[in-house]
């Protein structure tokens, strides 16, 4: 079962498709919100904002440009920790979709829909949107990667490298490093920059499912098939697609996806002729490399296609210097996302988080770092207001024992929160940071556990 702590908005003019959604989704989530016009969206965005969006593209009868539901769509990115957006239209139309790809939406939909590949998609979304680091624009296209650490400067510079060439790249490290904002930075810099930057988490697509997912289909050629729909490869035409989590894909998929980068052509499901395909890819994985040259993990001729270039993104432990800046960054964006004062962080509490093990890496900081800024009642921000498991082995030589730093143990309505992290932590640590394995152990879905390392901030 989904966690239920995720707020949906259905945008749709059509009372029975917003209706059908509803009382699909509800059984897994339980704050749904409807509406069926975008005039009422600005009252809803002061009062509570969603965590994704199910935004219909064409409001007014008749129109079938999407014009309306595009400049939705942008006001829900320019919103302050914009919404994840899914996009539905019941007109399979590549460019369109495409469209709202480039402008931010995180998938799309066609109507009438697979009930099945609708949850996923809504799953996906909630996750990514909980993964996602919350940097401003970039002007250049590492301008996001914070830290200049002679890690970070490494990493930087070889996207500079790489970014320009149709090289393939797989981008490893651990889980909250930020795969992905690398993935962007180098789609950026790639002669694709103004093309749709596709992301796909593989892990999460049901084997039964996957040549749709990817190859898209024809209407007819399987029970609920009814409409054409482009798949992944298509829908990135011209741009960079990004296959995430790829060490998690079965071997049969991984056979397909070969064929597929060697031919340079996908066949849509039920269609008698190829097409061919014009994206770049870039992967990721949190797999080590031990795993990745193990055969029957992974495909070897796959690997061979994939890592032409390989980026290996650092964990926060390796670059504790970058730390201070991190702090500072997300500690600001936080206080104006909810409004709050601006304070400063205690010394002692600074050398803490700066020994802290990081376990979820930024993504870890950064949940720390909202959790501060919403529960901090004094006028400095303290070690404990971060919420992070504070041991010996997270404090610098000499500094002060957490008791001197004011730190408190956890109230009992807490204490179940602390279990969960614990077991949490320790199944990340039996599956050595694999995700699919990690989420097997604790019994939760792969997106489940996303939203619970966020909230968790591991």
């Amino acid at each position: 079962m989904a966690d239920s702590a995720a707020h949906i908005l259905i945008l749709d003019d059509d009372p029975d498709v917003a209706y059908a959604a509803q009382m699909l989704l509800r059984r897994h989530h339980g704050k749904i919100s409807v509406l069926h016009d975008p005039a009422g969206l600005p009252a809803l965005l002061q009062a509570a904002a969603p965590d994704l969006v199910l935004l219909d593209l064409n409001f007014t009868p008749g129109r079938t440009d999407g014009a309306e539901g595009l400049a939705t769509l942008e006001l829900l990115r320019r919103q302050p920790g914009a919404p994840a957006v899914i996009a539905l239209t019941a007109y399979a139309d590549v460019p369109l979709a495409v469209e709202a790809l480039k402008r931010g939406a995180s998938d799309f939909i066609t109507k009438p829909w697979d009930n099945a590949r609708l949850l996923a998609a809504v799953e996906t979304a909630l996750a990514r949107q909980e993964r996602r680091i919350d940097s401003p624009p970039a002007n250049a296209a590492t301008d996001a990667l914070m830290g200049e650490s002679a890690a970070m400067r490494a990493v930087k510079r070889m996207i500079a490298s790489v970014g320009p060439t149709a090289a393939n790249v797989l981008v490893l490290g651990e889980n909250g490093v930020g795969k992905e904002l690398v993935a962007r930075a180098i789609h950026l810099a790639s002669q694709r920059a103004a093309g749709v930057f596709l992301p796909v988490d593989m892990g999460t697509l049901p084997e039964a499912t996957f040549e749709s997912e990817l190859f898209g289909h024809r209407k007819g050629s399987f029970t609920d098939a009814k409409a054409d729909r482009a798949g992944r490869f298509q829908a990135a035409r011209g741009g960079t697609l990004f296959l995430d989590e790829i060490g998690n894909l079965g071997l049969a998929a991984q056979a397909k996806l070969l064929t597929a980068l060697e031919r340079r052509e996908v066949t849509p499901l039920g269609a008698d002729r190829a097409e061919t395909i014009d994206v770049r890819i870039v992967s990721a994985t949190n797999l080590d490399e031990a795993s990745l040259f193990d055969p029957a993990v992974f495909r070897t001729d796959l690997l061979f296609r994939l890592n032409t270039i390989v980026i290996r993104v650092p964990p926060l432990r390796e670059r504790r210097e970058d730390i201070p800046a991190l702090l500072h960054h997300y500690l600001a964006h936080y206080s104006r996302q909810y409004q709050r004062p601006v304070r400063a962080l205690n010394a002692a509490a600074l050398q803490v988080l700066q020994a802290h093990a990081w376990i979820g890496n930024v993504r870890a900081l950064r949940h720390a770092c909202e959790r501060a800024v919403i529960l901090c009642a004094g006028e400095e921000y303290l070690a404990e207001d971060f919420g992070l498991n504070l041991d010996s082995g997270s404090m610098p030589a000499g500094a002060e024992p957490a008791e001197a730093l004011g730190l408190r143990g956890a109230p009992d309505e807490l204490k179940l929160h602390v279990l969960e992290r614990d077991a949490i932590e320790a199944a990340l640590a039996q599956s050595k940071g694999n995700i699919s394995h990690t989420a097997r152990l604790l019994g939760v879905s792969r997106a489940a556990l996303y939203r619970k390392l966020g909230k968790h901030g591991i």
